[in-house]
């Protein structure tokens, strides 16, 4: 069953448990052994940049199947000027139901409200090969790098509405609600069921190649 029997709504406190579940599923052994995006989620919740009108989860038979969320953040610009943008992620899907249409779902519904909202740019740190097939095109296209002034393959840019951002030119800034404490991470972590580590998996592999990219 693919992506055309979703509903896709906006999240409700009565499914974040359920949620953390999910994305604990979706990133375990991703990046890293284990994984940090289910407290992420929990902790974003609780921000100020967090934006409940596009935090959305994807429901099919009455089970939870995805989840995507935006927070603001800012370019302060070589222009001078701070730029508001959205940061997007975490953004899950059950592994069980990956590969089936889900994650663009999500994703076109969030460009959709985001444009409507008036932003003009999306951001996230991801692998450019799997989000080039959203439209996301390498920030440093704009002159966009990171907050200590390096360009890095690993962020990305969606320009919304064919908006033109050619003075977001700048060094970006997310919400310093995603830099977490490990010791925190686990902590929480003992709250689900326990799952095993793994090390050097491909994804992981890959995420230390595109690391690797921003210390050139």
């Amino acid at each position: 069953m693919g992506a055309d029997l979703l509903t896709l709504r906006p999240e409700t406190p009565a499914d974040y448990l359920e949620v953390e579940n999910l994305t604990r599923e979706a990133f375990w052994n991703v990046s890293a052994p284990g994984c940090v995006e289910h407290y992420l989620l929990h902790r974003l919740r609780c921000s100020s940049d967090f934006l409940p009108e596009l935090d959305i989860v994807a429901e099919r038979d009455g089970r939870i199947v995805g989840n995507v969320v935006c927070v603001s953040s800012h370019i302060d610009g070589d222009d001078g000027k701070r730029h508001k943008v959205l940061t997007l992620g975490p953004i899950s899907v059950l592994p069980s139901c990956q590969r089936s249409g889900i994650g663009r779902r999500m994703i076109g519904h969030i460009f959709d409200a985001a444009g409507r909202m008036g932003y003009r740019a999306i951001l996230l740190c991801g692998d450019p090969l799997l989000y080039v097939r959203y439209g996301f095109e390498p920030a440093g296209k704009y002159g966009i790098r990171t907050s200590e002034g390096k360009i890095f393959p690993a962020l990305q840019v969606y320009v919304l509405n064919n908006a033109d951002i050619t003075e977001y030119s700048g060094l970006y800034f997310e919400s310093p609600d995603y830099d977490i404490d490990m010791t925190q991470v686990e902590e929480f972590d003992l709250g689900f069921p326990a799952k095993e580590k793994l090390a050097d998996t491909p994804s992981q592999l890959r995420f230390k190649e595109l690391l690797s990219m921003l210390e050139e």
